[in-house]
This record gives structure tokens, sequence and C-alpha cells, in this order.
């Protein structure tokens, strides 16, 4: 996984929150009911053969940052050329593009196995099949072309680790590889019981067992894109769509997993929630209700206009909305379109 890097302050500190910011608490409470509307309203997810573009936005995204919190330095063109063309543009080298489409070919079996699985027991959220497989999708192409130096033929992708490996920086010290496989185990009980524990709040839930995973460390490389994959697997799987951590959140998501390494999980709960009710809002949302159904103005915002920017206006009453008992602002596609067209009129 992507290093874990020092830093200055308290490792449990992830910098003061912007003011106007919802707190972590708030963060919770839109995401509970924007899900209790997904599934009230919707049915729940949309299957991807119902929603392809919606969950084609969110492959990209996920594909483009979750390799390049690993280091890949492809831009989000070249990634979705890459994987909608299949042209390799640019002059990167081969192991980039190999690491991008990896990881895209896992996360596209991912989305798929969240929705409609083919082997996952009822009582399991993930298999260790799954997690040896999700490795092995994620590693198996750039592996071929660039295998880690200190690999044996026994390590390769979808295989535990033989090394041991050093402390990571901040103190957080792998098992032993002999303790890998039991060490497994345990974390897939520990995935099994979030359906059925109600306290606390699920995301924080979910940031221990991510974290744990990349404290595991099961194989020698990979960890990292493998535990956001399976994060995934289990988001799905309880009725969320996927989170997606982004390039520029790395420093934090990176400083949230010490955290939770030090009992800390709620900084990386915030980050999960935040970015599955982000595609909630953004992709999911608008696509399945109606052009003059009301919803929160996140949903709406475009690379035309910015959440900021519908706030503001609907704040001064240039745009039509509506602000709930929660303190959000609602609107519809209708009334975006009518305000963008005429925003600009004296």
């Amino acid at each position: 996984m992507a290093e874990r890097s020092n830093f200055d302050a308290d490792d449990d500190h992830l910098g003061p929150r912007r003011p106007g910011r919802p707190s972590r608490t708030a963060v919770y409470r839109r995401l509970d009911a924007a899900v209790v509307q997904l599934r009230r309203e919707f049915g729940g997810l949309p299957a991807p053969e119902d929603a392809q573009p919606i969950w084609d936005d969110i492959w990209i995204r996920d594909a483009h940052h979750s390799t390049a919190i690993e280091g890949n330095t492809l831009v989000h063109r070249q990634v979705a050329e890459l994987l909608h063309e299949g042209r390799a543009v640019g002059d990167k080298a081969l192991a980039e593009y190999l690491e991008v489409q990896g990881y895209a070919d896992a996360a596209h079996w991912v989305y798929g196995q969240a929705l409609a699985p083919d082997h996952a027991p009822a009582t399991d959220l993930v298999t260790i099949t799954e997690v040896r497989h999700a490795h092995w999708m994620a590693m198996g192409p750039v592996w071929d072309v660039a295998p880690h130096p200190h690999a044996t033929d026994a390590e390769a992708p979808g295989n535990f680790r033989e090394h041991d490996i050093a402390a990571l920086p901040g103190g957080m010290v792998p098992p032993s590889h002999v303790l890998v496989p039991a060490r497994v185990r345990d974390w897939l009980d520990e995935v099994a019981a979030l359906r059925g524990e109600d306290a606390p709040h699920l995301m924080d839930r979910l940031a221990r067992v991510h974290a744990g995973f990349e404290q595991v460390h099961p194989f020698l490389d990979g960890n990292g894109r493998t535990g956001r994959l399976l994060l995934n697997l289990v988001l799905g799987r309880l009725g969320f769509p996927p989170a997606v951590v982004y390039r520029r959140d790395r420093e934090r998501y990176l400083r949230a997993l010490r955290a939770a390494d030090r009992g800390r999980p709620g900084p990386l709960g915030e980050i999960i929630a935040r970015s599955v009710l982000d595609n909630l809002y953004r992709f999911i949302v608008p696509a399945i209700a109606g052009p003059t159904q009301l919803v929160p103005l996140a949903a709406l915002a475009s690379d035309e206009v910015s959440a900021i920017a519908l706030r503001n206006a609907a704040a001064r009453g240039r745009l039509a909305a509506t602000r709930g008992e929660d303190g959000q602002w609602r609107s519809s596609r209708i009334w975006v379109l009518d305000y963008l067209e005429t925003r600009h009129r004296r």
C-alpha cells in the first residue's frame, strides 16, 4: 500500500476542520438518510447493466485515484482512454498502464460481485478466495513486467507473503509471515461480524476493518490497492456505493490509517463516509431520480457550477431551492438548468 508518511503533528490529528465543514456526526447522519432514501424510493443500488454510465464514471475515478495514491502518474484522461478505448495514450512506462488496467479489471469484478455474487456464502461478506482473487487481478498484469524484486515464485499475485516486513513509518509492525494465514482468517471473522453489530457507527467499524487489513499486510506488494478493493466489495454487499479516496486526499487518508492503528477509527470512518456520500450524491441519486425530483445540491454540481456556487445562489434566492430541517439545501436538475440559463442576466 502507499507508504504511511511521517508528519510533524500528533499522529491522531488530521488538521483543523475547515469553517462550515460538517462535523463527522452530521456526515454520518446525512449518509444514513441518503441510504434510507436510496433503498426506500429507488430499491437500492442500480445494477451495472441498468446504470452503466454511473458505474463507468465511478470505475474510472476509482482506477485513477487508487493507483495514483500508490504513485501512478497517469492523468484522468489517460486512464479514461485506456479503459474505454484500450489505447495507451502518452509516453509512460508500460508498468504504469498495466497497474491501472489490473486495478480496473479487479474493480469491475468487485462491483459485479458486490451486487450479484457468484460464490460468497450468505453468511460471509468476503471469503479468503476473494481476498486472493482481488490481489491476483489487481497485481497480475503489472507483475508480469515489473515483479517485486525480492519476491519468490511462491509470492506471485494471489499468494501470501513469505517475507517479514519491517515496521512501517509511524511504528505499525505487520505480523510475521508465518502468522499471515491465521491473521487473515481472524480479519475475515471481523468482516463477517459487521452484519451483526449496531454500534459504533458502521463507518467507524468499516474503518477498523480497512485498517486491520493493512495491519496484516498479507501480500508482499499491492496491499493498499487490494485493501481498497475489498473495502468496496464489503460496501457493495452492505448496499452502499463504492468509496473512492482521491489522490488529493492521500496524506489525510494515510494519517487517518495511522490514527486507526492507534485505536481511533473515526477520522478514517469519516473519509469513507464522505466518499460514499459523494458517490451517492454525484452519481447515483441524480441518475435514478427524475429531472424534477429534489436532491441535495452536491448531487447537482458539475464542471459548469460547483456545489458552493449553487448553495450561494440558493441562499440569495437566485436558484429555486428548499432548505430542509437538516440544514441542507435541495433543488432539482430543472431548476439548476433554469438558473444556469439566467444567472448572467442583469
